[in-house]
């Protein structure tokens, strides 16, 4: 019996197990290994430092579930602005509909420069343009 209390003192002191997996090792209800470590002096020393631990861990885990949430609805926002702006160039690129000039130099913004005098985007003239291209296009149109 003495032999039993020691090794229950033991694996919660020492190896600092749980109660309910004491009970299990040992093979003894929980109540009675709660009775026994009770009585020792060591428990509310033990008790205050499991209590401090868990504090941390939690801590510790509400900061990584606030982290991953914050990097989750960063890739979501993201994901949702590309949609859109993908959902935009359907609209432009659309066969129904017809390209606006602001649109046609968007995407084609290499071939544009812009002149500051006359406040707009003129064609580069070293490619060559087709008839439906526009030479200009006014800033802000």
């Amino acid at each position: 019996m003495n032999c039993k209390k020691e090794l229950i003192l033991e694996q919660f002191f020492e190896k600092h197990l749980k109660i309910k997996d004491i009970a299990t090792n040992v093979n003894t209800s929980s109540a009675y290994i709660t009775k026994i470590i009770k009585k020792d002096s060591r428990y509310n020393n033990e008790k205050q430092n499991r209590k401090d631990i868990s504090s941390v861990n939690r801590k510790i885990a509400k900061n990584n579930f606030m982290k991953n949430k914050r990097e989750q609805k960063r890739i979501d926002d993201q994901y949702s602005m590309v949609q859109a702006q993908h959902n935009q160039d359907v609209k432009e690129l659309s066969k129904r509909g017809h390209m606006s000039n602001q649109a046609f130099r968007k995407w084609n913004s290499s071939v544009y420069n812009y002149n500051p005098l006359k406040h707009r985007y003129e064609f580069d003239e070293r490619f060559v343009r087709a008839a439906d291209v526009p030479k200009y296009v006014k800033e802000g149109y």
